[in-house]
């Protein structure tokens, strides 16, 4: 299936558009109307216009090729509406209305007739009963949620079985400022699934890892298979390690599954996975950034002694292995810094200091480590070492993260910078710590792919 013009179109109908504030098909053309291309309000019932654009009647009324159609209609006629789209040679179509398989037998017989129209003309149906998807690097917000419009382009693709949980992540996000390259809510999963939309933004130049969201999926192993051939790093959440399985179904008529058997599905494919969504987006902002890991070492910096315990324990916790430096390694720390708190892994320098940076960049160039967490308190005019660290993990090959607190305004600036020098930062040690372990695990398991393939 051919998903190319559902997530890059070049012309939006908004079907069952409103002029009625609240209303579905009121904030999807609100929404809609960023777009840098047309966009056109579909209502039989309605006439002037909406957001300076003129109503029509029908989508085969428009007088251009339409790609994308945002299906705001009551559920019972959104099988006619697909097949009316594919008929006026539509591409794909969102459906955001809700009650087929998630509502029950008679639901699921509707589901079952969406299927085939979209099958009939050969169109790409999100959902139903999703909230859709944003693009915010090219102004696509093809969602009813208020807000998406300030969502900030990045390069992590968020591929969520629920939209609220899409929606939550990529607001998580903009909280920290980060940024998202698409945020996608599956919803049912009635025609377009999992496997076409990772192989979708796999293919896409500016998706530089996807995280995933599954609450259960009818083709596990095409999932897995799909990740597996993905050059683009795949990290995976999967709810369900408790008896969630009649809310789940209530919500997207999905069938959870065994948490413990996806999971060791998941790491046999080379797909690490995570226990919150914190952590899921924390990974893909990780493996987005980073050179890829090809071990499960971990070499620790820390200026705090207490912060590097918590991470040093963390670590060891969620299986990755803290080597102990080379000799030429321990030389050229205490060269730098003489008298040195403890110059072991990790290695404490006590507090910020002009040297840092050059502790660090010795670790980094240990042959025993393969990933480096750094973690400093911010202190004022000490700041951060981002002269060092700039480009830092390309010229060492291997993943640099940076963990931090402090007054948020005050070192809002010195974070930003760390960013823009291709480090990832995270607040509080165990996020550092989780985001390093899960790289060493990925650096690990993807090697042990490797060697099966």
């Amino acid at each position: 299936m051919n998903v190319a013009r559902l997530f890059e179109p070049r012309s939006i109908a908004v079907v069952g558009a409103s002029k009625t504030e609240g209303k579905i098909g009121h904030e999807a053309m609100a929404n809609a109307s960023s777009f840098d291309g047309p966009v056109y309000p579909v209502n039989p019932s309605a006439d002037g216009s909406l957001f300076g654009e003129p109503f029509v009647a029908s989508v085969g009324d428009v007088d251009d090729t339409v790609d994308l159609a945002l299906c705001c209609v009551p559920a019972g006629v959104v099988p006619d509406v697909v097949a009316e789209c594919g008929a006026a040679g539509v591409g794909g179509v969102v459906v955001y209305s809700g009650g087929f398989a998630e509502a029950g037998d008679e639901g699921a017989a509707l589901q079952r007739r969406l299927v085939e129209r979209a099958a009939a003309h050969d169109v790409a149906v999100l959902g139903p009963n999703t909230s859709g998807f944003v693009d915010p690097r090219r102004e696509l917000y093809a969602s009813f949620a208020g807000g998406v419009e300030q969502f900030r382009p990045g390069d992590v693709a968020i591929v969520a079985q629920s939209g609220g949980i899409a929606h939550q992540l990529a607001f998580g996000a903009l909280r920290e400022g980060r940024g998202v390259s698409a945020m996608v809510g599956l919803g049912n999963r009635a025609n377009v699934g999992f496997e076409e939309v990772v192989a979708h933004f796999d293919a896409d130049a500016g998706t530089d890892a996807i995280v995933l969201h599954v609450e259960g999926t009818d083709d596990g192993r095409a999932l897995l298979e799909t990740c597996r051939a993905a050059e683009t790093p795949v990290v995976a959440y999967k709810v369900g390690r408790e008896d969630v399985g009649a809310f789940a179904e209530s919500h997207t008529g999905a069938l959870t599954g065994d948490h413990a058997l996806y999971t060791a599905g998941f790491h046999q494919y080379g797909v690490p996975t995570v226990e919150s969504t914190t952590a899921l987006f924390d990974a893909g902002t990780a493996l987005a950034a980073c050179p890829p890991p090809s071990g499960p070492n971990v070499g620790v910096v820390t200026a705090q002694a207490g912060p590097g315990i918590v991470v040093a324990d963390l670590l060891q916790q969620r299986g990755a292995t803290l080597p102990p430096l080379t000799d030429e390694t321990r030389a050229r720390v205490e060269a730098v810094l003489p008298g040195i708190t403890y110059a072991g892994n990790p290695v404490d320098t006590g507090r910020p200091m002009p040297a840092f940076g050059d502790v660090v960049t010795a670790v980094a160039e240990d042959d025993h480590v393969d990933v480096v967490l750094v973690y400093e308190l911010f202190e004022g005019a000490l700041g951060f070492p981002t002269e060092s660290l700039d480009g830092l993990a390309d010229r060492v090959g291997k993943p640099v993260l940076f963990a931090t607190e402090g007054p948020p305004d005050e070192m809002a600036d010195d974070v930003a910078a760390l960013r823009e020098a291709g480090v990832p930062v995270f607040t509080t040690p165990e996020r550092g710590a989780e985001t390093a372990a899960l790289l060493a695990r990925y650096g690990e398991m993807t090697t042990e792919v490797s060697a099966d393939v």
